[in-house]
C-alpha cells in the first residue's frame, strides 16, 4: 500500500481532531498508509496480494452479531474460492451441524435450499449462522459448487464442539450401518454419558470432583476403534464411504475432546478455552488433510471470532496463560497463514443480554478513548483495509492498546471491564479491516426482541 491510495475526509464524516502532535503524527501516518474501501472492484487487490500463496486464510470478526462483518467475510472467500484454489470453509460453529451445509452445498443430502440446510443450528446462539448473510453465501456456493466438477467443490465444516450429543448420535448411526456390532460396543462405552441427561455440563461438573465418575476411557476407546478400521470400513465403497467415515470419525474425535472440555469448564477458565481452541486446531488440520482437487494441500478459509484467530500472544489473552487458533496456526505453519481482523466504532450489533436468551437489537457504543476503534475513526476514513507489516502502519500501532471483543452477549452498561482488553494489533493480525459504522446481522427468524427497536444513544457514564 502506498501514499498514492489514501483519500481524503469525506464531508459526512468529521475526523476528530488529534490531541497532541504525537497523535497527530500517528493519524498521518495511517491516513497515508491506509487502503479506502470503496466498493469498487479493487477494494481487495492488496488483500489478495498479500495472501500470495498461503494455504490458510483466517478471517475474523469483532463480534457475533455484525452484518457488515458477515458480508465482507463472504466477499473476500468468495474470491479465494473462485479464483484462488480454496476448496474449505471451517468455521466456528460445530461439527454436525456444519456437515449438514456441507453435503447442501455439494449437491448432496435432501435440503431443498440454503435455508433448510441451516436448519441444523438450533441451539443458542442460532442467528450466528442462520441469518441472511450466511444463507446468501451458502445459495452462492452450491450455485459455484454445480457448475464445477467434484474434485473441485468447495466444502463448508465446523470446528467447535458443543455437539456432544448430536456427534455421539452421528457416530451410532453411522457404525449402525456399517458395522452392528462395534455399534453395540459404542453404545455400551457413550451409555457413560446418559446419567446426566442432555446437558454436557452437568456431567463436567460431577467428573470434575470424581474422576471415577468420568467417561474418559470409554470415549478415547470408541475413537481408537473407530479409527482402527476405517479401512475395512471404506475399502469397498470408494470415496463416498471414506467421506462417511471422515464425518463419523471427526464426530469421534470431537465427543472424546468435549468430554475434557466439560470437565476442564469447572476447574479453571483458561484449561476450558484451551482445550477449545486446540481442539478447533485438530479440526482444521483434519480438513487440510482431506485430498484436494487443486494439489496436495487443501487450502482453507476460517471464519471465527477474532479472539480465536489474532495470535493470542499479542494480546492479554496470552498472559494470563491462553492460547487461541490463530497462535497455534501461526506456530504450525508460519507464513502459510494469513491472519485477518476487523473492527468497528460504533453502529449496532445483534446479540443477547445474557446467555440463552433471545436476540436483541442492540446500540453499539463509540469505541472507548485509547482504544483502536477510537484512533481508527479519528482518521476519518469510514472503511479501509491496514496491511499491518507496512512499515507506517506499523510505526503508529506499535503501542498497545485497547480493542473492543463483542461476543453473543453484549453488555453496553459494563463495557469497559466487559469487552475491552489490551492487544498489539501489528502481532495479532497481518490485515485489518476498519468499517467505522456496521449494522446489525439479521437472523432468519427476528423475533420481537430483535424488532422491539434499537436502545437510546445514551449509556451510563464511568464504565
Amino acid at each position: 500500500m502506498s501514499a498514492k491510495h489514501a483519500m481524503a475526509t469525506p464531508a459526512t464524516m468529521q475526523a476528530t481532531p488529534p490531541r497532541d502532535t504525537r497523535e497527530a503524527t500517528t493519524l498521518q501516518q495511517l491516513r497515508s498508509a491506509a487502503w479506502p474501501l470503496t466498493g469498487a472492484r479493487t477494494d481487495f487487490d492488496p488483500l489478495i496480494e498479500r495472501i500470495g500463496d498461503a494455504s490458510l486464510v483466517l478471517i475474523g470478526e469483532a463480534s457475533h452479531g455484525t452484518e457488515d462483518f458477515y458480508r465482507m467475510r463472504a466477499q473476500i472467500s468468495k474470491l479465494l474460492i473462485a479464483d484462488h484454489g480454496f476448496t474449505a470453509v471451517a468455521v466456528e460453529a460445530d461439527w454436525p451441524d456444519a456437515y449438514r451445509v456441507n453435503r447442501h452445498v455439494r449437491g448432496q443430502g435432501g435440503d431443498a435450499d440454503a435455508t433448510a440446510a441451516l436448519g441444523g443450528f438450533k441451539r443458542f446462539p442460532a442467528w450466528m449462522w442462520r441469518n441472511t448473510e450466511v444463507r446468501d453465501f451458502i445459495t452462492w456456493l452450491r450455485t459455484h459448487n454445480d457448475a464445477i466438477d467434484a474434485s473441485r467443490k468447495a466444502g463448508f465444516y465446523g470446528l467447535d464442539l458443543y455437539s456432544l450429543h448430536a456427534s455421539i448420535d452421528a457416530v451410532l448411526r453411522y457404525l449402525e450401518k456399517v458395522d452392528p456390532e462395534a455399534a453395540r460396543r459404542a453404545r455400551y462405552r457413550y451409555a457413560c454419558f446418559d446419567h446426566y441427561g442432555e446437558d454436557p455440563q452437568a456431567y463436567g461438573y460431577a467428573a470434575s470432583f470424581d474422576l471415577d465418575r468420568s467417561c474418559e476411557d470409554e470415549v478415547v476407546d470408541q475413537l481408537v476403534e473407530l479409527r482402527s478400521r476405517a479401512a475395512s470400513y471404506v475399502a469397498f465403497d470408494g470415496r463416498a464411504a471414506a467421506d462417511e467415515q471422515f464425518f463419523a470419525e471427526q464426530n469421534a474425535s470431537l465427543v472424546r475432546n468435549a468430554e475434557v472440555y466439560y470437565r476442564a469448564m469447572f476447574r479453571h477458565p483458561v484449561d476450558s478455552w484451551n482445550v477449545r481452541d486446540t481442539h478447533m486446531m485438530q479440526m482444521l488440520q483434519a480438513v487440510r488433510s482431506m485430498p484436494s482437487g487443486q494439489g496436495a494441500r487443501t487450502k482453507v478459509i476460517v471464519w471465527a471470532h477474532n479472539s480465536h484467530l489474532g495470535d493470542a500472544r499479542a494480546t492479554d489473552m496470552g498472559k494470563g496463560g491462553e492460547l487461541n487458533l490463530g497462535q497455534l496456526v501461526r506456530e504450525d505453519v508460519g507464513e502459510d497463514a494469513v491472519l485477518i481482523g476487523f473492527s468497528t466504532f460504533d453502529g449496532t450489533v445483534t446479540a443477547a443480554s445474557n446467555w440463552d436468551e433471545p436476540a436483541q437489537r442492540k446500540r453499539v457504543r463509540p469505541g472507548l478513548p485509547g482504544s483502536y476503534e477510537e484512533l481508527l475513526h479519528a482518521t476519518g476514513i469510514p472503511r479501509m483495509l491496514l496491511d499491518l507489516r507496512n512499515a507506517n502502519i506499523a510505526a503508529a500501532l506499535r503501542e498497545p492498546r485497547l480493542q473492543r471483543a463483542i461476543g453473543v452477549i453484549y453488555r453496553p452498561e459494563t463495557e469497559r471491564q466487559s469487552h475491552y482488553f489490551n492487544t498489539r494489533v501489528c502481532d495479532q493480525f497481518d490485515l485489518l479491516i476498519h468499517l467505522d459504522r456496521t449494522s446489525a446481522l439479521q437472523p432468519l427468524e427476528p423475533g420481537e426482541r430483535w424488532h422491539g427497536g434499537e436502545p437510546p444513544e445514551a449509556y451510563p457514564s464511568g464504565l
